[in-house]
């Protein structure tokens, strides 16, 4: 069981990083366990780790502020070993290196600052430039996994979401109906010129009809002339 100092501690320093949040660090303690600490490092721009999120644990004693914490990390990385102490000054690997002034804040800025290193230690591993990239480019899908991670750091979970909305397919835009117009214009123009067709053959007929009426023949226009000038001259053969 924590001591009453160890605890008063850990509460002052929780309360002092809500107040002034350290850059590209984040660090809660565990709602059941005041001793364990859960933290996210953000890679830094300029290193194979940028974009990445790296989450891990440390432990500290009952005896904190006296006695050094241990420190693992959680999220693969390609500078740490998983699961794995990892060990720095400031870590429970050196007791006699410790400091009772170093805090949490401390810790883990000095955790940050050798992870961009490149210097061997206990737990540290050895891969390319390429490799950091990738693992951190996946780090924040690897994170959302885990369970402590989600109820711990929602803030996360939500960018992790709205990264993958972003990736989303943007769907293309309904094809306009004009094209339908075109293609079913030609039919209707063909289908009104087969009507007009029709009505052609039907109206010709009349028109012929008419043309017979309009040329009246010659000799019906002499017996017509004939017939007159008997009318007008039999009351002449009267007198």
């Amino acid at each position: 069981m924590a001591e009453k100092a160890c605890v008063m501690r850990l509460q002052k320093e929780y309360r002092a990083l809500c107040k002034e949040p350290v850059s590209h660090v984040v660090a809660r303690p565990s709602p059941n366990d005041i001793l364990e600490w859960h933290y996210v490092l953000e890679g830094s721009e300029g290193t194979p780790f940028a974009g990445g999120y790296y989450y891990g644990k440390i432990k500290f004693p009952a005896e904190y502020p006296f006695k050094p914490p241990g420190i693992t990390m959680t999220t693969p990385n390609g500078r740490f070993m998983t699961q794995k102490k990892i060990c720095l000054s400031m870590s429970d690997f050196h007791p006699e290196s410790w400091n009772p002034m170093w805090s949490v804040s401390s810790i883990l800025t000095g955790l940050l600052s050798f992870m961009m290193d490149n210097s061997p230690t206990t737990g540290s591993v050895t891969t390319t430039f390429a490799e950091k990239q990738r693992l951190a480019k996946s780090s924040l899908a690897f994170n959302c996994k885990n369970p402590a991670f989600r109820k711990l750091f929602p803030e996360y979970v939500e960018k992790y979401e709205e990264q993958l909305a972003a990736e989303l397919p943007v769907p293309e835009p309904a094809s306009p109906e004009r094209p339908k117009e075109e293609t079913s214009r030609p039919l209707l123009d063909s289908g009104r010129n087969r009507v007009r067709g029709e009505l052609d053959r039907i109206e010709a007929p009349k028109d012929m009809k008419n043309g017979r009426r309009q040329s009246f023949p010659t000799w019906g226009l002499l017996l017509l002339v004939s017939v007159f000038g008997i009318v007008m001259t039999l009351p002449l053969l009267q007198l």
